[in-house]
């Protein structure tokens, strides 16, 4: 078996159900089980204990592969020798929290997060947070191996985590308001939530309403890992239209949208109006450096002109770019604050959310936790949400393009085409440099700016362009293919059609 093929990042990702023309299954029980004995055995040299000292949490989303690879997973944590702790359908922060609470030697938590109903995955944990790509390949090298250890006598217990889970953010609640949870600290507020049919349900049911939230109006609560209504994706314009539906017809004061499996969020306000992407990095900026002045917040390469400006100038904070990837960003600020560097917040344009105060963990569940703490503070002083962004503009425009590399050898081309880009700005005196940028190219053009970049595992090459005016990204557009013209190794296609398009 080609064991590579499964990593995505720092993730286990493959396809776990039929049902999509031309995609089989892979992620069998077999290679699951194998993937969760490996794991067993990485925590054995990590700890330096043996296999039976071992406890290993597992846990799943709502999808139709999930209970079977649950199945299978515990099976094999078990038969290595070591105890596999059950907590049933769980969210992917909740699993973390596990191996504190419980004590446990690591975690894994079965989620492909929002791709589709025929894919899953396997994410993994320690009590020091989730697993870089490294240990992935580490783990996927124990099975190429296949010496795996099985047909011992190791233990399952279960664990109905997510109770205490949701209680602990209760408890958040009642303490950042002031207010016992017996006095109902978000009585008189409306909060509407959209699930996706995926695990957040449980916001709205155990966190929210046993705290006097009226939640009446909100959407798509129970799991169904069919998704039938919409993406789970803060990400997806038909699953943002629903969380801002929702909230103008129940007249709510917030509205709240998960992923899958709530290790990401969105939020809408009053008017119907998203805090997403740069208007949710802004205000979880305002929020974090609260308690942190001046404090330097962590952003992936796509962040807005504007959100640095807001960032470093009206909280008198400072801006960090890096790369794209939510553990790139976790991971540079974890560093950043061992460096002596204080760093509140690393956050992705993508909703994944990671707190200091909450073990750097990108919790979407934390995050919405936090911004109804700060509503219910505001709503005391008259105030609203909004009044914290206000002063950020939203760009004129904006668009994300992705330019196919032809060449195999995608990476070394792409790092080419980068390389001769970042030359023609130096000679062109009508493009400046960003002096802050970790990832790409990214430069300024009249009013407007394009980051080019490089996926880390596809043979694509995203663009994103921003203007200030009406018609600026099309002019940001041309300048940049005025630079890639001579290119190759790049399908323009795209580009020039955006270019070219009335």
């Amino acid at each position: 078996m080609e064991w590579k093929k499964f990593k995505s990042g720092t993730d286990i990702r493959g396809i776990a159900s039929e049902g999509v023309e031309g995609q089989h299954i892979n992620l069998t029980d077999e290679a699951v089980g194998a993937m969760a004995a490996s794991f067993a055995v990485w925590l054995g040299r990590k700890y330096n204990k043996s296999l039976g000292e071992l406890r290993i949490g597992v846990g799943h989303d709502c999808r139709i592969s999930s209970e079977r690879i649950d199945d299978a997973v515990s099976a094999a944590i078990s038969a290595a020798g070591a105890t596999a702790v059950r907590a049933g359908m769980s969210s992917t922060p909740a699993m973390f929290m596990m191996t504190l609470d419980k004590e446990l030697d690591g975690a894994i938590q079965i989620t492909a997060s929002h791709h589709p109903f025929n894919r899953n995955g396997l994410k993994f944990f320690t009590p020091e947070g989730g697993l870089n790509g490294k240990d992935i390949s580490d783990i996927l090298a124990e099975c190429e191996r296949g010496e795996l250890p099985c047909g011992k006598d190791g233990n399952v217990e279960k664990c109905d985590y997510m109770p205490e889970y949701a209680a602990r953010l209760r408890k958040l609640i009642s303490e950042g308001t002031g207010i016992a949870e017996n006095d109902l600290p978000l009585k008189g507020y409306k909060i509407v939530v959209d699930a996706g049919n995926g695990v957040g349900g449980f916001y709205a049911n155990m966190v929210l309403e046993p705290l006097g939230a009226d939640v009446e109006g909100s959407r798509f609560l129970e799991p169904d890992g069919m998704f039938p209504n919409h993406a789970p994706n803060p990400e997806d314009k038909k699953a943002m239209e629903s969380i801002c539906e929702a909230v103008l017809e129940s007249k709510a004061d917030l509205g709240v949208i998960f992923d899958t499996d709530v290790d990401r969020a969105g939020a809408v306000g009053p008017d119907g109006s998203e805090i997403n992407r740069n208007r949710l990095i802004a205000l979880s900026a305002a929020i974090a450096m609260e308690d942190c002045p001046g404090g330097t917040i962590v952003t992936d390469s796509t962040t807005s002109a504007a959100l640095k400006t807001f960032i470093e100038k009206e909280l008198g904070g400072k801006h960090y770019r890096y790369r794209r990837g939510y553990r790139n960003v976790i991971d540079k600020a974890i560093e950043l604050n061992e460096q002596g560097t204080a760093c509140p917040l690393a956050i992705e344009t993508s909703g994944h959310a990671a707190l200091k105060e909450n073990y750097f963990l990108d919790d979407g569940a934390y995050l919405v936790t936090k911004i109804i703490i700060t509503l219910a503070k505001l709503g005391k002083e008259g105030k609203t949400l909004s009044q914290l962004t206000q002063s950020m503009p939203d760009p004129v425009e904006e668009c994300e393009l992705r330019l196919p590399i032809t060449v195999p050898d995608f990476a070394a081309e792409g790092m080419k085409i980068l390389a001769n880009l970042e030359t023609f700005c130096e000679k062109d005196e009508s493009l400046v440099l960003a002096d802050d940028n970790r990832e790409g190219v990214r430069a300024t053009f009249e009013d407007g700016w394009f980051l080019l970049r490089l996926s880390v595992h596809d043979p694509i090459m995203p663009i994103n362009l921003e203007s200030e005016s009406v018609g600026g990204v099309k002019k940001v557009a041309a300048k940049l293919l005025e630079a890639l013209k001579g290119e190759e190794g790049v399908d323009l296609t795209r580009l020039i059609e955006f270019v070219e398009a009335q």
